[in-house]
């Protein structure tokens, strides 16, 4: 399941268990009314079969509340019997009431599994379950009276308008979630981002001014230590605030790894047309080539020629990064990130894994070549 994907549900049960909450207080005050009703009039043609009825709406009651208090017992079979325990009920009525009966034996009692069904399944659930219990009501009566016509009416507007609320709550608590989750990241970066100015930053700026001073191999190295702060001073700033792109906007990844080209050093194959992908995943695969063709750079040499492939499947994208330096040697990534450096674990690997996708990594004497396969309903 994905990141996303998890957050929506946690917010989902969430709201679900307040509402199934509320819902058992409902019943238990309907339970009441019902039993005082049918103890008042007591106008049952066989008294015996309808106080059973009665019985079974307690113990009816009393089970919703102890299982509808569990998210993972709230499936479509424990929402089907409370459904049909109301329809039996309402079935029931002529049989011990008498044909020319008035009021149903459970009476709004049946609005216990009516609003379940609104809570679980949204409008459509509610919608259902108002029309099944709304057309047997209709079906047993001898004589149907205008008031009956209302109270179906009424169990289909309650029905849908609560299961259409639960809905909103739902997406409500999602976004909610999600905007929390976006909020402790950005002050998670930016705490990052001071630590790092505080100490790395400060430490390859000073690399770089004695490196110039000394000269030789040192000035070399003050280079790189210079290239390295400008990059890191860059992931700072485009880290410095929460993407503001939403779930529906989409980019050309072609255009995006285009750009990587400069015509001597980078090839880019492309495909005729447009790779639209949501945003995160462009720039997430973008950045995973950047940091394989900067390896290539590293440890292969500044002049080492790369060819980057990308190619549309349809349901995912395959992209390729290939040089012709002399491959990674056996063991030394895992070498490399047991001592903590993680550049192809997260930068390479990481994002496209995040993603959904897989990176996989062909390298000998005839060189290295990363393929990464992105679906296009990975995670986000």
């Amino acid at each position: 399941m994905t990141t996303d994907g998890a957050v929506a549900l946690r917010a989902a049960v969430a709201v679900e268990d307040r509402l199934f909450r509320a819902l058992a207080v409902v019943r238990t005050v309907v339970l009441a009314y019902t039993l005082a009703i049918n103890a008042y009039r007591n106008n049952f043609d066989h008294p015996v079969a309808g106080w059973c009825c009665v019985g079974v709406m307690v113990a009816g009651t009393v089970g919703a509340v102890v299982v509808y208090a569990a998210p993972e017992r709230r499936g479509p079979a424990v929402l089907l019997v409370d459904l049909a325990l109301a329809v039996a009920l309402l079935l029931a009525t002529p049989v011990v009431k008498g044909e020319w009966f008035n009021a149903t034996i459970p009476g709004y009692w049946i609005t216990g599994a009516l609003l379940a069904w609104a809570v679980r399944y949204g409008w459509r659930g509610g919608t259902v379950a108002a029309v099944v219990l709304g057309a047997v009501d209709l079906l047993i009566r001898a004589d149907v009276a205008q008031k009956d016509w209302g109270n179906v009416f009424l169990l289909l507007l309650g029905g849908s308008m609560l299961g259409f609320a639960s809905e909103q709550l739902k997406e409500m608590a999602a976004e909610r979630d999600a905007a929390q989750r976006d909020a402790a990241a950005a002050a998670e970066r930016a705490r990052l981002a001071r630590v790092v100015h505080d100490g790395v930053l400060q430490v390859l700026a000073l690399v770089q001014r004695r490196g110039a001073e000394i000269g030789g191999q040192a000035a070399e190295l003050g280079r790189l230590a210079g290239e390295q702060e400008e990059t890191l001073r860059s992931l700072i700033r485009s880290q410095s605030s929460v993407s503001t792109a939403s779930d529906g906007d989409v980019a050309d990844l072609a255009s995006a790894l285009g750009r990587l080209a400069d015509g001597t050093r980078v090839e880019v194959a492309l495909p005729a047309g447009a790779v639209d992908l949501p945003v995160h995943h462009v720039d997430e695969i973008t950045a995973a080539v950047s940091a394989s063709v900067d390896n290539v750079r590293r440890h292969v040499g500044a002049d080492a020629r790369v060819w980057v492939l990308l190619e549309d499947l349809g349901g995912a994208v395959e992209v390729s990064v290939r040089d012709e330096g002399p491959g990674i040697a056996p063991g030394r990534l895992a070498e490399a990130e047991a001592g903590g450096r993680l550049g192809v674990a997260q930068s390479i690997r990481g994002r496209i894994e995040d993603l959904g996708g897989e990176a996989r990594l062909d390298t000998g004497e005839h060189g290295t070549e990363w393929t990464f396969v992105v679906p296009r309903t990975g995670h986000s």
